[in-house]
């Protein structure tokens, strides 16, 4: 049983996550965090033993799935959604290849379109690796999925989920702070966006990983890589030299009998069917006269080889 409707709108502030995408546009490459989750994901794309002819990919450069998506299913033409034109050009780099590379001729084709562009809907598969907590409306971005995809085609997707920098969110509630990020989407509540989107046998699991690092300022090089605060109440302009130099002792006091500094990542992974679709209960059935006249014809002969045998 599902229960009320999830919201639709997360509270999210969209120019902190413009900014991120900035950034990412900027970058020399995906976080690392990112290309492990995108390891794990293709992991399980082999248990459906699926042989997609074309694959939507929903922010590839950020994604860090195009090398594993292309040597898993060579035979797939690939189309790579991107949320802004400097994450596409760096996309469009990455596709490119000198004349005499043999991957160049082996490899399916591959296009880059930007976000809100117009796609062809006959996807057998929609691949989405760790984005979809930095949109503001998942229900809407699912529904619209699902409008890609053929019958039987699969969405897969990851993301994180509530469990994850609760240190760091335990931290800043001690120091009475605003949160370190926007809240995350329960797994549960994704799997009832799925179902409202139309889609059918949704699977969700989750686990949750920890990465440590040395030092206070490698953490938060690694965080702002990943993404920003997105938090609409997170502090409002910059912090002072002050402020900032209390985080990184806050921080080194995180740090576990190893010396190194732990945070958890709760990643969810959900995958989901586009079904046949399903007459409603008032919609009214049509049968030719044609077809009415070959029923009742084979009625009829039914009745006359049962009257017959019961007469024998």
């Amino acid at each position: 049983m599902i229960g009320d409707p999830p919201s639709a709108q997360r509270a999210i502030d969209r120019a902190a996550v413009a900014a991120v995408l900035r950034r990412a546009g900027r970058a020399g490459s995906a976080p690392w965090l990112h290309a492990e989750v995108a390891r794990r994901m293709v992991e399980r794309l082999a248990v459906f033993k699926l042989r997609p002819q074309r694959i939507v990919e929903w922010w590839g450069c950020t994604g860090a799935s195009g090398a594993l998506l292309e040597a898993d299913c060579p035979q797939a033409q690939r189309v790579i959604i991107e949320p802004t034109e400097a994450l596409a050009r760096r996309s469009r780099t990455a596709l490119a290849r000198p004349w005499w590379s043999a991957q160049r001729w082996r490899a399916a084709p591959a296009a880059v379109q930007l976000e809100g562009s117009e796609l062809s809907c006959n996807a057998q598969l929609v691949w989405a690796n760790m984005m979809l907590h930095a949109e503001s409306d998942p229900p809407a971005l699912m529904a619209h999925w699902h409008h890609l995809l053929e019958t039987d085609g699969v969405v897969m997707f990851s993301c994180l989920g509530p469990g994850s920098l609760v240190e760091l969110t335990r931290l800043y509630a001690r120091l009475g702070w605003p949160p370190p990020s926007a809240a995350f989407v329960d797994m549960h509540d994704l799997g009832d966006m799925l179902v409202r989107a139309g889609f059918s046998e949704p699977v969700l699991d989750q686990e949750t990983l920890s990465l440590h690092w040395a030092s206070p300022q490698a953490l938060l090089d690694e965080l702002r890589s990943m993404g920003a605060n997105a938090a609409p109440n997170r502090y409002a302009g910059l912090r002072t030299p002050r402020w900032r130099e209390r985080l990184l002792v806050e921080l080194r006091g995180l740090a576990g009998p190893d010396g190194r500094i732990h945070l958890s990542f709760e990643v969810a992974y959900g995958h989901a069917f586009k079904a046949p679709p399903r007459p409603s209960a008032d919609e009214p059935t049509r049968v030719s006269l044609h077809d009415m006249r070959e029923m009742v014809r084979s009625h009829n002969a039914v009745t006359r080889r049962r009257d017959n045998a019961e007469r024998g």
